[in-house]
């Protein structure tokens, strides 16, 4: 597990390292205004490549095979989670209305590609790939989506001060569904009612545009660190890592465990699950809302350096109580 944790992460650290070298190096462009080279490149992700793999993995995932069980042991404390941070920051009353639903995002959303796939492969083998990949596919539909509709909401609200309840609720409703997130999903979900396959070209399309995600977002979080800084309210970063390394794990092991009843490889493969660092969709949603890029971009780096720490502690919480 050592060996596979180290060079993940390694690899995390280089590509992100790559993309603050070009942003220092000002390859792309100077920061600031509407040309901003690291916003650029997060509209792109956002509007084109994230909706690709939105759609294709929502036309594709086969809901009659899924082990539901499992599956709401896992987002049932995750989605209450991130409901319990968003109404934690919204009780701050910040001058950002995107502040909580970024903050909850960054506190909830696991880096379950880069870190989770090789990690859960090493350690647990293809029987816990495959409980794992179950959760990737539903993982940012799930989370992205409310964490849209929660942001959009807020927005409406502040925008629409003094405006009718019909008013308002008209215009969340419709920028939550013109979203770049959202509408993919919804699409993928009517297709996937039909019963017929993707045609072949379009699925490969969609696959060479979904895959460039990973690696974009890495580069990203290197430049967005270049061009921005790091954060200067380092408790409030740390609050939020305290959250996703820590309580969220503690959270799904518990109600896991305890309400669900899970036990042996499922119980261990979501428990680390939610334990890994944020992942860089936290950073891309906060870039999308120009809400707070410091401190995500900041968070992702520094809590996949602490996850190195917390890591074996929750791999072997599951395994002592499987005893």
């Amino acid at each position: 597990m050592t060996g596979i944790l180290f060079s993940k992460l390694l690899a995390i650290f280089i590509a992100a390292a790559m993309g603050w070298f070009v942003g220092h190096m000002r390859w792309l462009g100077k920061a600031g205004g509407e040309t901003d080279p690291a916003r650029v490149l997060s509209n792109l992700a956002f509007y084109l490549f994230v909706p690709a793999l939105m759609f294709r993995t929502t036309a594709r995932v086969d809901f009659q095979t899924l082990p539901w069980l499992t599956i709401a042991a896992f987002f049932a404390p995750v989605v209450l989670a991130l409901l319990g941070v968003y109404l934690w920051q919204r009780s701050r009353r910040p001058d950002n209305p995107a502040v909580p639903a970024v903050r909850s995002i960054t506190a909830c959303f696991g880096n379950t590609l880069q870190v989770g796939v090789p990690l859960v492969a090493g350690v647990f083998g293809e029987d816990g790939l495959a409980v794992h990949i179950t959760i990737v596919s539903l993982h940012a539909l799930t989370l992205l989506s409310l964490a849209t509709v929660l942001v959009e909401s807020d927005l409406a609200r502040h925008h629409a001060s003094g405006a009718s309840l019909l008013s308002t609720l008209g215009v969340t409703m419709r920028n939550t569904i013109i979203h770049p997130v959202v509408l993919p999903v919804l699409a993928g979900f009517a297709w996937n009612l039909t019963g017929l396959a993707l045609p072949r070209v379009l699925d490969e399309v969609l696959q060479m545009l979904g895959s460039a995600v990973v690696p974009l977002c890495l580069v990203l979080i290197g430049m967005s660190l270049s061009y921005y800084g790091w954060p200067r309210a380092w408790r409030d970063m740390m609050g939020l890592l305290a959250v996703k390394l820590l309580l969220l794990p503690a959270l799904v092991l518990v109600v896991a465990h305890w309400v669900f009843g899970l036990s042996g490889l499922g119980l261990a493969v979501i428990v680390m699950m939610a334990a890994l660092p944020p992942g860089s969709n936290a950073m891309m949603f906060s870039q999308r809302y120009r809400t707070l890029e410091q401190e995500a971009s900041g968070a992702v780096v520094v809590a996949t350096l602490l996850f190195a720490v917390t890591a074996p502690l929750w791999l072997a919480i599951p395994v002592w109580l499987g005893r």
